[in-house]
């Protein structure tokens, strides 16, 4: 048994599919001259099997996402057939007598270097194409596994080291049945997209990439953090019957999923889904979204070599807003940085890139950028309830010039008489610190706030979100936490404006009693959150809730609080 981080419910059963990345080894011997020949047969073998994977990937994913997105291999496969990289690799093996991979790796390197010093920015962008492209022939040449979450021809648990976004972008959904990782906590990247997908993860276990193997039938048990290797027979039987215990629990509160956000008393809140793609709007509305509180709109960017242009943005945006039926639609301008890079913009390495640039503060840099995602943004808004929301907002100059790039493309859209809802609702993240504390300024500048605990709580605590040996010191119940919370409420509606909260602690049970009686107006977070969320607002007066968070805030230690009110859960949920 290994323990680790419980990341997202539920229990999977099934063979192992160890996401690993095997180690490129150069072979740097001098050849005779008599294998000169074998060692370009080796090369033009593996541009010729490059383009084959090449196609193939092309060809899925013209099929799941489009052409637009499947022309991004052309480039690719045009690099493989260029004279300035085929020729010179066989010249190096002829002239050096080199092996096949050492020429190819010297080649790459040289290349990439090049472009990385050209002055034209598509130029430089080309360099990660040759660094891509050089890793896949290298691979073809040594007979390393190129391993793809594309391809999965059955279900599987995956296990790795850790999930990139651009990993779990290309996944093929229907095939993983839930994750394991060595690292990540209850709010790193894999853990958010497992809730998003609603599959088991525990993450955090250390080494289970060195412990389990290939076909290895493993149990993940996202309830309790457990991942079982190998079981025996009674206990693959007991976690058979825990499963099937946990799904007759989610389809006893699917029962009340379209039921209101409405205490017993009355008082009405919004449940609503954070998403990342525009797929995920179906599990938003199965699981009784009444809104989407935050639309991750960074995902269209990744997985790519370049931008996604306008309309591409204008469609995916409109999509989600006409699928949601004139519910709310909250999209978050572009948020990358910290853990998320795009390979196609030039980003300064960075010491601490959470507290670099990134968020806002990449988008006020790269105004064309910003531009473009905020004119598909404003036209997708004819369609129905959009509200951008800006991420990452420190100072109040930010709110301004960030509204001042969105009127001038306002008027840019007034020009060309482009429709658009000219009373679009503007509001900001309050994920930094000075921000919840200065809330009270804040509240005059916009329409409305949203709680983003995943960065507040790691800004606030000084504690890497990401380290899973930390995740005792990330602790939403810490009393400065709740407190900042209470701020930023109280300083909304004194404005007369709202507060909404799109942190993973808007989907934790315990959280819902205090952030209820806090005055929280919406709650946003995973759908398959969403049904026990309503259960627990739905059993509950706005009074006693009220009386829950006035005692918690009174209170000196996350303990104490948490003590607290899981008895009053258990006692209103009885």
């Amino acid at each position: 048994m290994r323990q680790g981080i419980a990341a997202s419910p539920g229990i999977a059963v099934g063979k192992a599919y160890v996401f690993e990345e095997q180690e490129i080894k150069i072979n740097r011997e001098k050849i005779d001259k008599s294998l000169v020949d074998v060692e370009i047969r080796k090369f033009k073998q593996a541009l010729k099997t490059s383009k084959q994977q090449l196609q193939m990937i092309k060809d899925r994913v013209a099929e799941k996402m489009g052409e637009q997105k499947a022309k991004i291999f052309d480039a690719h496969l045009m690099i493989l057939d260029d004279p300035t990289l085929v020729d010179r690799v066989e010249t190096k093996i002829q002239e050096e007598l080199i092996t096949a991979d050492h020429a190819v790796d010297r080649v790459i390197r040289e290349l990439v270097a090049m472009f990385e010093n050209m002055e034209d920015e598509y130029m430089r962008e080309r360099a990660a194409d040759f660094k891509d492209l050089g890793k896949r022939i290298l691979k073809n040449i040594l007979g390393i596994p190129i391993l793809s979450l594309m391809n999965l021809e059955e279900e599987v648990i995956i296990v790795a080291k850790d999930l990139a976004p651009s990993d779990t972008a290309q996944m093929d959904r229907k095939k993983v049945l839930g994750f394991a990782t060595d690292v990540g906590g209850r709010t790193s990247h894999t853990a958010i997209m497992a809730r998003s997908l609603e599959i088991p993860a525990v993450v955090g276990l250390g080494n289970i990439t060195e412990k389990v193997n290939n076909d290895d039938l493993i149990i993940v048990d996202g309830n309790r953090g457990i991942v079982e290797i190998n079981p025996d027979e009674e206990k693959l039987e007991h976690y058979k019957k825990e499963r099937q215990r946990y799904l007759d629990q989610m389809d006893e509160l699917k029962k009340i999923k379209n039921l209101p956000a409405q205490t017993r008393d009355g008082h009405r809140v919004e449940v609503s889904a954070n998403i990342g793609t525009p797929k995920d709007v179906e599990g938003a509305l199965n699981n009784g979204a009444e809104g989407i509180g935050l639309y991750r709109s960074e995902f269209l960017y990744m997985d790519r070599d370049s931008m996604p242009g306008e309309e591409e943005q204008f469609e995916a945006y409109k999509y989600v807003a006409e699928k949601m039926e004139g519910r709310p639609v909250i999209i978050r301008t572009l948020d990358i940085g910290g853990d998320k890079n795009l390979p196609y913009l030039d980003l300064p390495e960075e010491m601490n890139p959470f507290l670099g640039v990134r968020a806002i503060r990449l988008c006020l840099k790269n105004r064309k950028l910003f531009e473009t995602q905020l004119r598909a943004i404003l036209r997708a808004s004819n369609y129905g309830n959009i509200k951008i929301m800006y991420p990452m907002v420190a100072t109040v100059k930010e709110v301004r010039e960030a509204n001042a790039v969105l009127e001038q493309v306002k008027r840019q859209l007034d020009e060309k008489n482009i429709p658009y809802d000219r009373n679009i609702e503007v509001g900001i993240m309050v994920e930094v610190p000075s921000t919840a504390i200065n809330a009270d300024i804040f509240a005059k500048e916009v329409d409305f706030f949203s709680i983003g605990t995943n960065d507040l709580i790691q800004y606030t605590l000084a504690v890497d979100r990401m380290n899973e040996s930390l995740s005792d010191l990330y602790d939403p119940y810490n009393p400065a936490i709740l407190r900042l919370i209470k701020n930023v409420i109280d300083a909304s509606h004194k404005e007369g404006k709202w507060t909404g909260m799109c942190g993973e602690m808007a989907g934790e049970s315990r959280a819902a009693l205090i952030l209820l009686g806090m005055g929280l107006d919406e709650f946003s977070m995973s759908a398959v959150s969403i049904p026990s969320i309503k259960k627990i607002i739905r059993s509950v007066t706005r009074e006693q809730a009220r009386e829950i968070a006035n005692k918690v805030l009174a209170m000196e230690s996350s303990h104490e609080i948490c003590e607290y009110v899981d008895a009053k859960l258990k006692q209103i949920l009885s």
